[in-house]
């Protein structure tokens, strides 16, 4: 099938031009996608190239990880009966090839977007996206469940789990390959390793291996070995010690056979006719099978390929010029990031934790400056409280840098290793509240409503970029358990002081006197509810810190005011709000209160503004459920 070639002006992809997208553009579904030669497939990796990076370009999103996937992809959907053999992704960050391949191809152009498709798979959007996700290490797991149930239920389906270096280094990913070993279900898992480049072993010689070892008449032969030396288990035992001395010649390492699984690889994630033939293979076997594949983040796109990390998520850009560099104000991680190395010159006892955050948690100089006093745990959030918990006994003052809905998964570690002990670990929350683009798998909804629920926890949410700085510092110095909350993005653009000032502990401040109206303002919904008290004549407290309240400011405001109004960006069931009127009715006052926050509902990917405006959290939204108030209580 011949193209025409079309230039990208002043094009970063390789080659002297891509082609057409005369085959994407005839691929409604992987039905279509089966019906080419294999011979076509490396022309359509080249359009699907093209289409990725000029679509991110214009709406967001993950580009590097996504490049790195465009065989793999399309070797997968080719070879495997899908959806009818269910394909599972870890994260789901790399999908946007897949979705292309299954009916997609028009809906990126509203990708991540309010009403657009998903930056990630929903069962809800597509019976191509068998489960849904948007953290990782989840996905041996569930196809481990689809597996079982396919063999419970006697369907001749295929379950494959594509699943990438960085999330096989969480404990669940091992849980699941654990139990897989003695499931004996058929389930391929695909390891996508893209921290290290192709290496000399992944050439031909490592491609025959793979297509060998993964070949029926070798695993026939195999198991007939087996039975005939099972009569005789010492020679079965050598027999097995041999055949692992000489994979282990051409192979990383046979830990995954030690759980159970038939490895194969490492082989080149971008060679289709390496791909292909091996996915061909291990369709045809039962039980546990691994295959190893080696890709390169950003692939076919010089500027990703240079800096993956920069190109890991991205906002808009050129894609003939990429992704320049912007001036803007200083976000709640920025400053998070400058406090860190300061607390760190002032104090050596600080050390600083994140669960492979480095680069969204602020963390970057900090790791360059105090190397020492640095450490990635991996995608490990449960080993990171713990961790930190063990530091702490010993005297050492460990700071947790973890995404709100990343905290959600070390909530035991947070209760039994922590708090139940009171250590001093300070959590520094990052992204608490909406975040935009990322959807409800990213929403920091809940923190607050957990947190406050654990005994000897201290929280806060600063209202501003100075009042972080100074939480920050607060909880640093506290005695005991800490957590400073704080949402993605910037603030109103203040400058934070250079100091290392400390807060009083449990007290709120005054920022605006009114009447009849008091909004009790949790984080950095403040601006909102001081224009809203300039159009009500409310007063407004800047109430800082969660747990412990400030009591005698809420008894003070309840007596003096005939409504009492909270505002906050997380749940409204069990938040913040919840915490003021458990307070009032220990305090035996009675005073009307009404709470805004986040609904009893996931909420789904767009503009934060936008977002908050639909959710009445804007300056119009405080007034209109206040003006509702009164119009049901008069």
């Amino acid at each position: 099938m011949k193209s025409i070639p079309i230039p990208l002006p002043t094009s970063p992809l390789k080659g002297e031009g891509f082609c057409s997208s005369t085959l994407l553009e005839n691929i409604d579904s992987p039905v279509d996608l089966r019906k080419l030669p294999t011979e076509a497939l490396p022309q359509l990796a080249e359009e699907l190239r093209t289409v990725l990076v000029d679509s991110v370009s214009k709406t967001g999103g993950h580009l590097s990880s996504n490049l790195g996937t465009v065989e793999l992809t399309i070797a997968l959907h080719y070879v495997f009966n899908t959806p009818e053999d269910r394909l599972v992704w870890d994260v789901g960050h790399q999908t946007y090839v897949h979705k292309l391949l299954t009916g997609r191809r028009d809906g990126m152009s509203r990708l991540r977007m309010k009403g657009g498709i998903s930056g990630f798979p929903r069962r809800d959007e597509s019976p191509f996206d068998t489960f849904g996700v948007g953290h990782s290490s989840t996905s041996i797991s569930a196809a481990l469940g689809m597996a079982v149930a396919a063999r419970n239920q006697g369907a001749d389906r295929r379950i494959v789990a594509v699943i990438g270096d960085g999330a096989m280094s969480a404990g669940q990913a091992f849980e699941a390959l654990n139990n897989a070993g003695v499931e004996d279900a058929n389930l391929l898992v695909i390891l996508n390793d893209n921290d290290m480049s192709i290496s000399p072993p992944v050439g031909a010689l490592n491609k025959y291996l793979a297509r060998l070892l993964s070949g029926r008449t070798f695993n026939a032969a195999r198991r007939v070995g087996e039975k005939m030396l099972s009569v005789a288990p010492p020679l079965l035992e050598l027999a097995k010690r041999s055949e692992e001395h000489v994979k282990g010649m051409f192979v990383p390492s046979t830990l995954f056979e030690e759980f159970g699984f038939n490895y194969i690889g490492p082989i080149n994630g971008h060679d289709l006719d390496s791909l292909i033939p091996t996915l061909q293979n291990l369709r045809q076997l039962t039980g546990p099978q691994f295959l190893h594949v080696i890709t390169r983040k950003g692939q076919g796109y010089k500027l990703a390929e240079a800096d993956p990390v920069l190109y890991h998520g991205v906002s808009t850009f050129d894609a003939a010029n990429g992704v320049k560099s912007k001036v803007g104000k200083l976000t709640f991680t920025d400053v998070f990031g400058d406090w860190l190395c300061d607390m760190a010159a002032a104090d050596d006892r600080l050390i600083g934790i994140t669960p492979a955050m480095k680069e969204g948690s602020g963390m970057v100089r900090f790791a360059q400056t105090f190397p020492e006093r640095f450490h990635d745990v991996g995608i490990a959030e449960q080993h990171a409280l713990t961790f930190a918990a063990g530091l702490a006994c010993e005297g050492a003052k460990p700071v947790v840098a973890i995404y709100s809905t990343f905290l959600q998964r070390a909530f035991d570690q947070l209760v039994h290793d922590i708090a139940l002990q009171d250590l001093p670990v300070m959590l520094a929350i990052d992204r608490g509240g909406l975040v935009g683009a990322d959807g409800a798998t990213h929403q920091g909804a809940f923190d607050l409503s957990f947190l406050t629920a654990i005994p000897n926890m201290v929280v806060m949410a600063p209202a501003d970029e100075n009042e972080c700085r100074q939480m920050l510092t607060t909880a640093f110095r506290h005695d005991g358990p800490t957590a400073v909350r704080y949402p993605r993005g910037s603030g109103t653009g203040i400058t934070p002081s250079a100091e290392l000032e400390s807060l009083p502990l449990g007290k709120g401040v005054l920022r605006r006197q009114g009447s009849k109206v008091a909004i009790l303002v949790f984080g950095t919904l403040l601006k909102a509810a001081l224009e809203a008290a300039e159009r009500i004549d409310a007063t407004v407290v800047n109430m800082r810190f969660i747990k412990p309240l400030d009591r005698e400011l809420l008894a003070t405001l309840a007596q003096s005011h005939s409504l009492l109004v909270s505002i906050e960006e997380n749940a409204v069931i069990g938040g913040a709000g919840s915490e003021v009127a458990r307070c009032l009715e220990e305090l035996g006052l009675y005073t009307p209160l009404v709470r805004l926050g986040l609904p009893d509902q996931f909420i789904d990917q767009g503009d934060q503004a936008q977002c908050l405006a639909e959710l009445g959290l804007d300056a119009d939204g405080i007034i209109k459920r206040i003006g509702e108030f009164y119009e049901q209580h008069t």
